[in-house]
């Protein structure tokens, strides 16, 4: 498995709670944050307030081996009850030439929610590249252990969406008291 293959990883999980609910969760672009182990913490840019394709957001992040840095990320699709995703970008030039071009990305994460019998079926997936990041970083370094760093990378990134997964559906699935 090759950096330039774009690699990917998803998982998916069954939430006793209406899509409506767990959409609510989902669009809060906030709400990753408080369970992933790398996402710090999040703000929308340009006046944003809410999802929208073309919206931006600003993400800051932790990892042992990289520090911390901030991605501007972009909104690039988005059917409202059923599909979010947005694409982190280099904004600052950490790992190159900066970019804020969707084209050029990180990564592309994405949220798809489908509605199932006594709930909703919750997806998040995740695909590397093809911009430079700090993965790039390494495998520039380590060229024969590419293989290596991306299934490396893969399993993080699997453990970070399988959490915050399990946390998405504790909230949606805790009783709601009327307002």
């Amino acid at each position: 498995m090759r950096y330039a293959d774009g690699p990917g990883v998803a998982a998916s999980i069954e939430v006793a709670a209406d899509p409506a609910r767990v959409w609510e969760l989902v669009a809060d672009i906030g709400l990753p944050a408080r369970f992933s182990p790398e996402l710090l913490r999040v703000e929308w840019l340009d006046g944003a307030a809410a999802p929208a394709v073309g919206a931006r957001f600003a993400g800051h992040n932790r990892h042992p081996m990289l520090g911390e840095w901030r991605t501007v990320s972009q909104i690039v699709e988005l059917v409202p009850g059923r599909v979010m995703a947005w694409c982190p970008m280099d904004a600052d030039g950490r790992y190159g030439e900066p970019s804020a071009d969707p084209a050029a990305a990180m990564a592309t994460w994405r949220f798809e929610l489908e509605p199932v019998p006594g709930g909703t079926r919750l997806e998040l997936s995740a695909r590397i590249g093809p911009g430079r990041s700090g993965l790039t970083l390494a495998i520039e370094r380590w060229p024969d252990k590419e293989e290596a760093i991306v299934a490396t990378r893969l399993a993080e990134l699997r453990a970070g969406i399988e959490t915050t997964l399990d946390g998405i559906r504790a909230l949606a699935e805790e009783p709601r008291v009327p307002r």
